[in-house]
Parts: structure tokens; C-alpha cells; sequence
């Protein structure tokens, strides 16, 4: 393999590389305080403020205060991350839980590495911080790649990259942010298996989502019974619309595989529609701006 071969980047290296870019470390410079950018510094508890644009609400009060009594026994082995608001001010980048732990646990100072950082650069540090957390669920990882990509400006192959994260695993995620709210909330909870919320995206209508997160509930379904469940099932209002049943013109059954396969391609809902001319439309939908931009995107790099 040729020197010059770019490598792409390991799982975990998208925050370490935001934090050592020119633009937001400089670690030669000094601060009014003694401090020095781009080190380890020790920073009173009382100088530091959360960071407003930390995705992450819910912490687990239990895991705080188990976290907090081993803060107070060993003390933090891993730096809080801060950026430099003023004198003796500090704002977190990353890093709130242990920073909830510390003050849970009386400490007066924690060691903290110190940065610069405007508010866009640290909402994508706090975001792709988030993602790669190991206890995240997949509503949670969803809900952070669609801010990345809305509120950061990223395509989906700017976010693949800085992720190491493939798009189409990406796009999955990205797509269970469809389902309807209580199934997302399964998902939220552990109630329910990422796989078996792919597996519902695609089942069809909200009400037939619904029905078959019933019958995995009341039956155990694996992902593999609800897979062929779906299949057994027709998936009314995914590819035939309910004038269309009315007149007979159903699309055959290459047809409707064809719209189920094309719209898991471009997680999008693809709609054919036959009129007895022999004419008719074939309908992508989308749901925002940003929305349609990743499906050009998708059949971009398709053609």
C-alpha cells in the first residue's frame, strides 16, 4: 500500500481530531490565570458551567452517586474538556457526568484540559462525543446524527467520515426517527431491539407499526419471526393508495417489491400510481429540506 494512502479514521478519533485542530487548540498560549491552552490544568468546580448544547438530559442518579464515591476514593482519571470563557470562567465541552460526580462528591478542583471553541464547534464536539458513548440507544444515536447533519450543516458523507460510521448505518439510524412516537420510546426504554424497530420502518402504515409492536410484545417475536410476519402481511399504503385499490389499478407484484426495495435504499416512501391510460407517477417522499438533500445525495452517487 502506497505511503500517500489516506486511512480512514478509527471509531472515537472524530472529538480528538476536533479538539486538535489549529481552530480550536492552541496550546503554546497563555492564559491571564497561569493556565495554559491545549494542558492539564486544575480548575476550581466552582469556575466551571455545564455546556448548554450537551445533547445528553437524562442521568442516572444511581450511576452519579456510585461514580461520585469513586471520584472521592481515586479522584478523576480522565480530564474534563473546557473551554476558556474569561477569567477564571470555564464552559465543559465534554465530560458533564464525571463534572456531576465531582461535585457530588465535595471536590473543590477537577483537572480539566483547556480549549478554544466557538458555539458551533462545541456543539458538534458535544454531539459527536455523545455518539460515540457506549450506552446510548438507537434513538438516542438518531436523534444526535439528524443535529449533526441540521443544525451543523454536515452531509451524510461529511458525518460518515468523521465517525468512521458507514452511511447506510447512518441512514438506519436515521430512519427510526419515523416511527411513531411509542415505538420510539420501546426503543428509548430497551423494550425494544434496534432490530426489530428496522424491521418495523418498513412494515407499512403507523397503524400496522403499531399492530405488529403488539404482537411483539404479547408473543416474543425475534426480529426474524417479525421479519416474516411483515412479509406475510401486505403493506397497505406503501406502494398503492386507496383510490388506486378502487380502480383496480394495482401495481404488480415486481412493482411493489421494486417501491419496498427502492424506498429501504433512500429510507424514503415511494408511491407508484397507475392511471387506465397506462400512464402514471412513481412519488418519492420527503419531509424537510435537509430530507430531500440526502436523498439527492443517495441517487447521486447511485447514477
Amino acid at each position: 500500500m502506497s505511503s500517500n494512502t489516506k486511512k480512514r479514521p478509527a471509531l472515537g478519533k472524530g472529538l480528538s481530531a476536533l479538539l486538535e485542530s489549529s481552530a480550536t487548540d492552541i496550546t503554546s498560549k497563555e492564559l491571564g490565570d497561569g493556565s495554559v491552552l491545549g494542558s492539564v490544568a486544575m480548575l476550581k468546580v466552582s469556575n466551571i458551567e455545564p455546556n448548554p448544547f450537551n445533547p445528553r438530559t437524562d442521568f442516572d442518579e444511581t450511576a452519579l452517586v456510585e461514580l461520585s464515591e469513586s471520584i472521592a476514593q481515586h479522584g478523576i482519571i480522565q480530564p474534563l474538556t473546557v473551554r476558556k470563557l474569561g477569567r477564571d470562567k470555564y464552559q465543559l465541552i465534554s465530560g458533564e457526568r464525571r463534572f456531576k460526580a465531582s461535585k457530588l462528591s465535595g471536590l473543590e478542583e477537577v483537572p480539566a484540559y483547556i480549549r478554544l471553541a466557538n458555539d458551533q464547534a462545541m456543539l458538534e464536539m458535544a454531539l459527536v462525543e455523545n455518539i460515540q458513548r457506549e450506552d446510548l440507544n438507537a434513538i438516542e444515536v438518531a436523534l444526535s446524527y439528524q443535529r449533526l447533519l441540521e443544525e451543523c450543516k454536515l452531509t451524510q458523507e461529511e458525518l460518515s467520515k468523521k465517525l468512521a460510521k458507514s452511511r447506510t448505518s447512518i441512514t438506519n439510524h436515521i430512519r427510526l426517527l419515523k416511527l411513531p412516537p411509542r415505538i420510539q420510546l420501546a426503543v428509548r426504554e430497551n423494550e425494544l431491539s434496534m432490530g426489530h424497530a428496522r424491521a418495523l420502518v418498513s412494515a407499512g402504515s403507523e397503524e400496522k407499526q403499531l399492530g405488529l409492536f403488539n404482537e411483539i410484545l404479547a408473543d416474543q417475536l425475534s426480529v426474524r419471526d417479525l421479519e416474516a410476519l411483515i412479509k406475510r402481511k401486505p403493506t397497505t399504503g406503501k406502494s398503492t393508495t386507496s383510490s388506486d385499490a378502487q380502480k383496480g389499478l394495482k401495481p404488480t407484484s415486481q412493482q411493489v417489491k421494486f417501491a419496498q426495495e427502492f424506498g429501504e435504499k433512500v429510507a424514503a416512501k415511494i408511491e407508484i400510481r397507475k392511471q387506465p391510460s397506462g400512464n402514471g407517477r412513481l412519488t418519492i417522499s420527503f419531509n424537510s429540506e435537509v430530507d430531500l438533500n440526502r436523498i439527492i445525495e443517495i441517487l447521486n452517487i447511485s447514477l
